[in-house]
């Protein structure tokens, strides 16, 4: 009997702190993320947009907790989106010369794509384009966690009309 109540305490104890773990994991993110940028600050890159595209949650590899959707546009020095990523660890944001929807594509491009930055927000963000980076060589960007090697999201984008 003592023996059982010991095993019962130990697994009780271990599940406790295996949850635990498990949501430190997905809520660090979220309280350590800085604040989002205001819309006013995206405005300019919105303004002078060369390209604009979507995120979209209905992707191949996207869950319930890897998705992404909103606006994209990208202007000779930066890329700004406005919407809604899901919570996670070291997000980057890649131009692919292909549209990419799945972890598999991901890999199997990712020698042909470039990384722009890092993504630290959830709602909203700008990342500054490098200039050796010419956005015209590619067609889509994807949202990568790097750290634990998962697709979040992706989409195309388009030339503007102007």
């Amino acid at each position: 009997m003592k023996k059982r109540y010991l095993l019962a305490l130990l697994f009780s104890h271990l599940f406790v702190a295996g949850g635990g773990f498990i949501m430190g994991i997905y809520l660090l993110p979220i309280m350590t993320a800085p604040a989002a940028p205001q819309l006013s600050v995206l405005e300019s890159t919105v303004q002078s947009r060369e390209f604009s595209g979507q995120f979209s949650r209905e992707r191949v590899d996207s869950d319930l907790l890897h998705w992404g959707e909103g606006e994209v546009s990208i202007s000779q020095d930066s890329i700004a989106f406005i919407g809604k990523l899901a919570p996670g660890p070291d997000y980057r944001l890649y131009l692919s010369p292909e549209f990419v929807e799945t972890e598999l594509d991901f890999n199997r491009l990712k020698s042909s794509m470039v990384q722009v930055g890092e993504i630290k927000t959830f709602d909203n963000f700008q990342v500054a384009l490098p200039e050796n980076i010419d956005p015209s060589n590619y067609v889509s960007l994807i949202v990568w966690c790097e750290s634990f090697g998962q697709f979040i999201t992706s989409g195309t984008y388009e030339t503007v009309a102007q």
